[in-house]
């Protein structure tokens, strides 16, 4: 088991280091770029990825932190690292939606636009395209393989950047045939994006800082349960997760007649069947037996 948490640790730290390393080559890309070319979605682009490179940093560290195990500080372990890093992207990402949408609207009203679009212009937003791809599939791989909240999050932000680049795109191909507006309505396209994001990551964060129980994880208790006959009864069941670890609270009821040691190999039943079905699980099972036979 250590063995595999160390191999898992590894390989989350991996892919967060490449996306670090990913996002500072785009960023820098974006920037010079569009300074070069004065394309407002592009330096909106280019503030976004800013953003998920701090976002990608943090993705980093927490991952690195939160698979350290539990201690006498920290009796459940520092899993909550991730869904704290999750609520900060979404801080982020609020951030640049404010300046996206200001300088958007102000060059609207204004109509004072003026932008140089060239090969480079289509050749940073493709760019950027491919890369986002990919780490947004190295990402999702990594999440769904050692169920890390953090990279899942991460692996979300940046497939919608694979969107908002592909909507700057059309902005700049409408610009090049004079329509310089389409520019700033291509970045507000961003901005709406951005948000829609936002709000998904930051509910799914602050549902797992304040342990709001999970459906899925219910469904899934109730199904392993109703597969043990020996099981008259259950209630009382507590669900919190921190990171990759989920940890499940119980009470399940059965025959009178049986015996302790019986009951108890019907409890580590219980235990090890919800690990078996539940990645990286933490089951107390408290047994009682069934006054009404």
């Amino acid at each position: 088991m250590i063995d595999e948490r160390q191999i898992a640790s590894h390989e989350k730290k991996k892919v967060a280091l490449i996306s670090v390393f990913a996002a500072i080559f785009i960023t820098c890309f974006k920037l010079f770029i569009g300074l070069l070319t004065h394309s407002l979605g592009i330096l909106s682009e280019a503030l976004h990825s800013g953003l998920d490179l701090a976002a990608a940093i943090i993705t980093f560290f927490s991952v690195r932190i939160s698979d350290k195990p539990a201690d006498s500080d920290h009796n459940f372990g520092h899993g909550k690292i991730e869904n704290f890093s999750a609520f900060i992207e979404t801080i982020l990402l609020l951030i640049t939606c404010v300046w996206i949408v200001h300088e958007a609207v102000h060059r609207l009203i204004t109509g004072k636009v003026r932008i140089e679009v060239n090969i480079w212009s289509y050749i940073v937003v493709l760019t950027s395209i491919i890369i986002d791809y990919s780490r947004s599939r190295a990402l999702s791989k990594a999440a769904k393989t050692y169920n890390s909240q953090a990279l899942e999050a991460d692996a979300l932000h940046f497939s919608t950047d694979i969107w908002s680049s592909t909507v700057v795109l059309i902005g700049l191909i409408f610009a090049n045939f004079g329509y310089y507006l389409a520019d700033s309505i291509a970045a507000l396209f961003v901005a709406f994006i951005v948000i829609f994001v936002s709000f998904r990551l930051g509910k799914r964060a602050m549902d797992a800082l304040l342990d709001r129980t999970p459906t899925t994880i219910l469904t899934k208790i109730d199904a392993a349960l109703k597969g043990i006959p020996e099981i008259t009864n259950y209630h009382d069941i507590k669900v919190r997760t921190a990171g990759a670890d989920t940890f499940i609270e119980l009470n399940i009821h059965v025959k009178s007649k049986l015996t302790i040691k019986q009951s108890h190999e019907i409890s580590h039943r219980v235990e090890k069947k919800l690990r078996d079905t539940i990645e990286r699980c933490d089951v107390h099972v408290h047994t009682e037996p069934e006054m009404q036979e």
